[in-house]
């Protein structure tokens, strides 16, 4: 037996740890800048960022997309745009200080990227409602097909 089957149910429950923390945490930054909790937008204590501004549309992403990954719901597409999202962000932001992210502040940025870019291409996991709602549209599809391959069945006899 090798090590990913036996491994298989820890590790289905680490990816979903993964992403509900890290969904969560993302939240806090998009929380902070659309609806000014946590201690109010950064730029300016208390406040908003500025409606449709830069910071408004990446509240909205780290807030609402965010909340799709802690359950787990279009956690591809959603990996793949915040992946994205956080790359620009580090070569908009950090890059120019310097190279290295240590030095140019942007490790949460390059860390949150590739963080995102693994739900891209891992998905949310076993659970996730990714992985319920393709449970029951097999369900389904199993039991529209169910009829047929018995028709067929008795047609052969």
């Amino acid at each position: 037996m090798d090590t990913r089957a036996r491994s298989g149910g820890f590790e289905q429950f680490a990816l979903a740890l993964l992403r509900v923390m890290a969904g969560l945490m993302f939240m806090e930054h998009g929380l902070q800048k659309i609806f000014g909790m946590l201690g109010g937008y950064e730029k300016v204590a208390g406040a908003t960022a500025p409606f449709l501004s830069q910071d408004w549309i990446g509240g909205n992403l780290e807030t609402f997309g965010g909340a799709l990954l802690v359950l787990g719901l279009l956690t591809r597409p959603v990996g793949f745009l915040l992946s994205g999202y956080m790359a620009v962000a580090y070569f908009m932001v950090h890059a120019p200080n310097g190279f290295f992210p240590l030095l140019n502040n942007g490790e949460k940025a390059a860390l949150y990227s590739f963080v995102y870019f693994y739900f891209f291409a891992a998905g949310g996991g076993r659970y996730s409602l990714d992985a319920l709602l393709a449970r029951r549209r097999e369900r389904k599809r199993d039991a529209a097909v169910a009829p047929t391959i018995e028709v067929r069945e008795r047609a052969v006899r």
